[in-house]
C-alpha cells in the first residue's frame, strides 16, 4: 500500500496540481484554505481525491467565519484573505470543511495511523517541531504506529518510542527556505519526505489578480518565491 500524505495546501492550486505521485490511498492533514488565491479548486480536489481528511485551524476558521485580529505578519494576511476565501467557496465546499473531523484513526495493512493537524493535545493550534521529549508527552495514550501531523509547514519524521511522527511539510506555502511543494509517501512502513517544483509564478499572477491589499500580496508572494518571509529586523515570520 502506497500512501500519499499532504498538508497545508493554503489555496495554492498550481502547487497541489503538480503532485502526481502514484498512490493507493491519500491522506490530507488540513489547511486547504486561507492565504492563497484558489481555495475552491483545492477543496474540490480534497473532496474528490482525499480518502481521509482532517480539519486544520484555517479550515476551521474559514468554515466558521472566525475573525482574525492583527496587523502584523501572517495574522494580517489571514485577516485580509479570509473573507475572500469564504466568498470563493460553494455551500457544498463550506459544508465539507465544517464536517472535517479534528482527528482520525485508521488501520492500513495492519499499520495503526493517527491523523491530526496540530498535536493530540491541541488538534488545531499547537505548533510542535521535532522535539522527542515534547512529542513523548503528547503521545501518551495514543496507540498508533504512525502519527501524521501538519501545521508547522516544515517536513520531519521523528521516532518516539514505538511511534513514528511524520510531518509532510506544506504543499502550498513552505517556510523552511525551500519553496517547492512538500509532501510525504509511506510505503511498507517506510517514509519518504519529498519535494517537487511547481510553476510558482502562476500562483504569483493569481495572487496579483485578487482584491487583497498590495501589502498582503507582496507578503504572500515573497513567501511563495523564497519559502519564508524575512522582516526588516531579520526575524522569520511565523504562520498561525
Amino acid at each position: 500500500m502506497r500512501i500519499l500524505v499532504v498538508s497545508d495546501i493554503h489555496a495554492n492550486w498550481p502547487a497541489l496540481a503538480a503532485i502526481e505521485e502514484p498512490h493507493d490511498l491519500c491522506l490530507c492533514l488540513g489547511d486547504l484554505v486561507d492565504y492563497g488565491p484558489e481555495p475552491a479548486a483545492c477543496v474540490e480536489w480534497a473532496m474528490a481525491h482525499a480518502d481521509h481528511a482532517i480539519r486544520g485551524n484555517h479550515d476551521h476558521g474559514v468554515a466558521h467565519g472566525v475573525p482574525v485580529v492583527g496587523d502584523h505578519g501572517f495574522r494580517y494576511l489571514t485577516r485580509v484573505s479570509r473573507p475572500l476565501q469564504w466568498a470563493a467557496l460553494s455551500p457544498e465546499q463550506r459544508l465539507y470543511l465544517v464536517r472535517l473531523p479534528l482527528t482520525k484513526r485508521l488501520v492500513v495493512d495492519g499499520m495503526r495511523l493517527y491523523l491530526v493537524h496540530g498535536t493530540p493535545r491541541d488538534p488545531l493550534d499547537e505548533y510542535l517541531m521535532p522535539d522527542p521529549e515534547a512529542w513523548a508527552r503528547r503521545l501518551q495514550g495514543i496507540e498508533a504506529d504512525v502519527v501524521c501531523v501538519g501545521h508547522t509547514h516544515q517536513q520531519y519524521q521523528l521516532r518516539v518510542g514505538e511511534t513514528l511522527v511524520v510531518n509532510p511539510g506544506s504543499v502550498g506555502l513552505p517556510r523552511d527556505g525551500d519553496p517547492r511543494a512538500g509532501y510525504a509517501v509511506i510505503e511498507n512502513g517506510q517514509v519518504e519526505l519529498k519535494r517537487i517544483s511547481y510553476p510558482v509564478e502562476e500562483t504569483v499572477e493569481r495572487v496579483r489578480s485578487t482584491s487583497m491589499p498590495d501589502r498582503a500580496k507582496e507578503l504572500l508572494i515573497e513567501c511563495l518565491r523564497k519559502g519564508r518571509v524575512q522582516f526588516n529586523g531579520g526575524g522569520v515570520a511565523s504562520i498561525p
